[in-house]
């Protein structure tokens, strides 16, 4: 077997728990010691559903998790391409980077309403915002003094620009894009050198993973070393049962999406309006977010707990063996229940060394 990477995101189950910056950096420094890939940071503005979570800057504190850390990957799980300019997102990367000796990434999405519709940002086009940004990025990743570099877009301009930075890592800090439409899909499979899909199971993981494989192919893209990343739901727990009971209805709606509905051949609702989700929600609409969860309760309990790994360490290996058949080598996951810190040593100690034993063989 070849090398599975291993990381987590400190993301909404963070957020949920209330975890402030102090205890973010404890998980971190738990990873670097536990053999773990790397630690995501979750770029968000604020997160509606939960009032008490300390939603802080992502980039600055992926920097300070830099500063604790010698040995993990940090990325953005993910950046929004709405919020911030592509020079700055460009410049926060390398910056990253080169304060991490080589240890920053870049994770890239299109943006969601929640982040930007309330601070007056328009939410309109996102897809063509985020093919120019990927292109506008990757023309200052290149750019110098003695080099500089134009870009005439619709919604963004460079005129002679550079940076005056390079990074550590060559020739560039890696870019993970998150994709689950077919546009986004062949831009990840344009632009990325790895993917974060969210809320999948293995059928649609594997069915994405071969459409970015057959737009590379057309583009004549070598996706050996490309990072087909996972952001997987994680609840050790000593009854099994108890706890997928607990979860079942937030997996229902992590997966609800019109992509899983085909593959699954799961009728959509005809009440619900997901791209009216996806373009409006935010912290004063919550009754778009109490439609998704009515909708999401058709998808059977047979398709949505193949999605996340519930119980033992056991339990767990099995849910990430299902998703290594489906083509995922790195997974970013989402540790939820009691005991964050438990769960991270749990996993570090228990699952983590029987896949390197693995590849051992």
């Amino acid at each position: 077997m070849s090398r599975i990477k291993f990381g987590f995101t400190q993301g909404l189950n963070v957020a949920r728990l209330g975890l402030d910056e102090t205890q973010i950096m404890t998980a971190a420094q738990m990873a670097d010691r536990l053999d773990y890939d790397s630690v995501w940071a979750m770029d968000h503005s604020n997160v509606p559903q939960w009032k008490n979570a300390v939603v802080n800057d992502a980039w600055l504190m992926l920097a300070a998790l830099g500063a604790v850390t010698r040995n993990v990957e940090l990325g953005t799980c993910v950046t929004d391409a709405i919020r911030r300019h592509p020079s700055a997102i460009a410049l926060s990367t390398i910056t990253l980077d080169r304060i991490t000796n080589g240890r920053g990434v870049l994770g890239i999405g299109a943006g969601e309403a929640q982040n930007v519709v309330d601070f007056g940002i328009e939410f309109s086009k996102p897809v063509t915002k985020f093919k120019e940004q990927l292109e506008v990025i990757e023309r200052l990743f290149e750019s110098s003094p003695d080099n500089k570099v134009s870009y005439n877009g619709e919604y963004y301009r460079l005129i002679n620009a550079c940076l005056q930075a390079k990074s550590i890592r060559k020739p560039r800090p890696p870019v993970y894009i998150a994709a689950g439409a077919p546009k986004t899909l062949e831009l990840c499979a344009t632009y990325g050198d790895g993917w974060i899909p969210i809320g999948y199971t293995p059928e649609l993981f594997k069915a994405h993973a071969n459409v970015i494989r057959d737009h590379a192919k057309r583009l004549g893209r070598d996706l050996s070393g490309f990072q087909f990343a996972n952001d997987v739901d994680i609840y050790f727990s000593d009854d099994g049962e108890e706890a997928w009971n607990k979860m079942k209805n937030a997996v229902k709606v992590s997966l609800y999406k019109p992509e899983l509905l085909k593959v699954h051949n799961i009728p959509q609702s005809s009440e619900f309006d997901f791209r009216k989700y996806f373009t409006e929600y935010t912290m004063d609409k919550p009754e778009l977010m109490e439609a998704m969860k009515k909708a999401a309760l058709q998808i059977p309990d047979s398709v949505a707990r193949t999605a996340i790994g519930v119980g033992s360490p056991d339990d767990v290996i099995e849910m990430l063996e299902r998703f290594i058949k489906a083509g995922t080598n790195h997974f970013i996951i989402r540790f939820w229940g009691d005991g964050y810190f438990k769960n991270i040593e749990m996993f570090g100690k228990k699952v983590i060394p029987y896949f390197r034993e693995q590849e051992r063989k």
